[in-house]
């Protein structure tokens, strides 16, 4: 069983979400939790989602505006988000630099934990 999970930056790919993604530490040994960490470009917002588990930002650096079912929040290096499972949620970069984050979900993501929403 594992206990040292490393990122490899070759294995960031980009997703529907608009946001590149490179997973950490997502494997069935460890079902109950999940990291990885997401990097959203300059001026993109997310496509606005719910997941069916508890996800926690943990913001690496850059600034943005994060939305949970419409209410908005200014985010920044250091600064955590907690989002509740089955909460419309979707983040946007407002810097010039890229916006890089932690995405820490318990239980750990699976892809058919993500349901895409329509803007309101």
């Amino acid at each position: 069983m594992s206990v040292l999970f490393r990122a490899d930056d070759r294995g960031e790919f980009f997703t529907r979400e608009q946001c590149h993604i490179l997973e950490i530490m997502n494997t069935p040994e460890r079902d109950n939790l999940s990291i990885a960490q997401a990097r959203v470009e300059p001026g993109v917002t997310t496509e606005l989602h719910g997941l069916d588990v508890v996800e926690a930002y943990y913001i690496l650096e850059g600034l943005g505006r994060v939305n949970i079912n419409g209410m908005e929040h200014l985010v920044a290096a250091g600064d955590v988000v907690l989002i509740p499972a089955g909460q419309a949620q979707q983040i946007t970069n407002t810097g010039i630099s890229d916006l890089r984050f932690l995405c820490i979900c318990t239980p750990r993501f699976h892809p058919e934990s993500y349901t895409a929403m329509a803007p309101e």
